[in-house]
């Protein structure tokens, strides 16, 4: 479980997290990742971070990026995470939150293409 305090504020924060899910969130949570094939969780606490969407069987972060993350603070915390869930040997990819409103079928093919290259490398 949660060794320390940090742990479980994280997982707190993660809770509040899925019940506020923004529009584009809860489109690709319901619309897409919920009924894939492989499992899905939404806001998912990994070490000191909580990732969008997560698959563990890929290893594969999912982020949605509000218009905030294209400020310059906000743009190297998310080079922090990713170079972090990359140490872990998780992929992660990024779609801003416009690309979901504007071309969802593609984000989903292009989520399906991750999924399906990164199940090949794990067969190799």
């Amino acid at each position: 479980m949660f060794n320390n305090l940090s742990d479980r504020a994280t997982k707190n924060f993660a809770k509040k997290l899925r019940r506020a899910m923004t529009k584009q969130e809860k489109h690709l949570w319901y619309d897409f990742l919920q009924k894939h094939r492989c499992k899905w969780y939404k806001q998912k606490p990994i070490g000191k971070y909580i990732a969008d969407f997560y698959c563990g069987h890929v290893k594969l972060i999912v982020e949605l990026d509000g218009s905030q993350h294209y400020e310059d603070k906000h743009a190297k915390y998310d080079e922090r995470r990713t170079a972090y869930f990359n140490d872990l040997g998780i992929t992660v990819i990024r779609f801003p939150n416009n690309a979901i409103d504007k071309n969802f079928n593609s984000v989903c093919d292009e989520i399906e293409k991750v999924v399906s290259a990164l199940e090949l490398i794990m067969k190799t």
